[in-house]
């Protein structure tokens, strides 16, 4: 059965979606343009008593009425409040794309309660050299309308067709942004900004999952722009999987997901 809370964030509360109450606790964490929904078919595959706890990060769907700012302290913060909020005392992390640019900023700052962190297709803490102005100027526009969240599944985001209903939800998600601010924040600021020297704290086990045709974070690029800059950070490529992970290869993120924190419960 999952529960809904209201917990409290700067400028508002924070709705956030749990289920199942053996830890330790898995927090994740979309991407941009995501919800909690994204999280759904993964959800579904892990065992029924696991703790979890999805949400939408501020500016987007259920916590539009948000505002700004929308940058990636911001929204590390509003991270650690619900986790504070929802009196988490032992936690993983798991945060997709952008979401694990959020989570790497939360791990550096080593809370209590953390006790490890998978990062799923994530950006790197190192921009790789493909993020140019002109790249992030089209980025900005990939969720200008339903046509162009479609070309961005077609020909960026997936490597294998997902499910209508999957699908339909995508570009629901890809569009419920509170207004502009929200949509440019990550394209024009957040993926291009180098947290590196943040991510050389983090001092928990990092397991990354990278999708074998990931055309947004290529698993060369994540072993050029991330393993060298995160301690204990070990690479897992999802056989056949894009870039959204969480949607297209639900089955192997949820295993690799309940290992990982059957693993650290023992450690």
């Amino acid at each position: 059965m999952t529960s809904t809370h209201r917990v409290p964030v700067t400028g508002g509360t924070l709705g956030a979606h749990r289920r199942g109450r053996r830890g330790p606790t898995l927090v994740l964490v979309h991407y941009w343009g995501g919800s909690a929904r994204t999280w759904d078919a993964v959800v579904a595959e892990l065992p029924a008593d696991r703790d979890t706890v999805c949400f939408d990060q501020r500016g987007w769907n259920a916590s539009r009425a948000l505002p700004g700012p929308y940058h990636l302290g911001q929204l590390a913060d509003d991270l650690l409040d619900m986790i504070a909020g929802l009196g988490l005392d032992r936690y993983v992390l798991a945060g997709h794309s952008m979401g694990g640019k959020v989570s790497q900023l939360v791990a550096a700052r080593r809370p209590a309660g953390l006790a490890g962190l998978v990062l799923l297709a994530p950006a790197p803490p190192r921009p790789p050299a493909t993020v140019t102005t002109e790249y992030r100027q089209a980025l900005g526009h990939a969720y200008d309308s339903a046509e162009t969240v479609e070309q961005a599944l077609q020909h960026a985001l997936t490597a294998c067709p997902l499910a209508p209903a999957a699908r339909r939800a995508v570009v629901r998600d890809s569009l419920a942004a509170a207004d502009d601010a929200v949509r440019a924040e990550w394209p024009m600021r957040g993926i291009a900004a180098d947290i590196t020297d943040a991510a050389a704290a983090i001092a928990v086990p990092v397991l990354v999952l990278a999708g074998e045709h990931d055309r947004v974070e290529p698993p060369e690029v994540l072993r050029r722009c991330l393993l060298p800059h995160i301690p204990q950070a070990r690479l897992t490529v999802i056989p056949g999987s894009g870039h959204l992970l969480p949607l297209e290869a639900p089955v192997a993120a949820a295993a690799e997901l309940e290992s990982f924190v059957a693993g650290v419960a023992v450690g």
